[in-house]
């Protein structure tokens, strides 16, 4: 059974190791540790920041993922965006994102939210696979970024 909640400070060192693997998983970058856990640590000290989502089975955690805010002046109101979004492999592909997603977007009506957004790798087709299965769309805009 998979339960979806909001994650704790306790939580912290799985998220770490996570966002760790994860990026060494898509982009073959190795994180500098430290700086991912002051990352990750701000997250819990300044709710402004954003707040995190973890999935457990049998009292582990085995997914997480990060929302951020971005604030829409034409909807005066937030949107959330996914971000981090990270399932251990042994749990791949038994739904556990999809339900994180449900809970979010339960938990963003509840709370007046315009919207949910994500991005994602142009070459993760079994990500955007199930994005779009789950309703959302690419249609709109195209991102660009500048990153240091």
């Amino acid at each position: 059974m998979i339960k979806i909640r909001k994650a704790k400070k306790e939580d912290a060192g799985k998220i770490i190791s996570f966002q760790l693997a994860m990026a060494k998983e898509t982009e073959d970058l190795a994180l500098n540790p430290e700086t991912l856990t002051a990352g990750v640590e701000t997250v819990f000290e300044k709710q402004s920041k954003g707040q995190y989502f973890v999935a457990e089975s049998e009292g582990s955690v085995v997914a997480s993922l990060l929302i951020t805010y971005e604030w829409s002046d034409w909807r005066n109101a937030d949107v959330w965006w996914f971000q981090s979004v990270y399932v251990i492999p042994g749990f791949r592909r038994k739904g556990i994102f999809r339900m994180m997603y449900d809970y979010v977007k339960n938990e963003a009506l509840k709370n007046g939210i315009a919207g949910l957004r994500l991005y994602v790798e142009s070459n993760n087709f079994p990500a955007r696979k199930t994005y779009e299965a789950m309703g959302m769309s690419s249609e709109h805009y195209t991102m660009y970024e500048w990153l240091r």
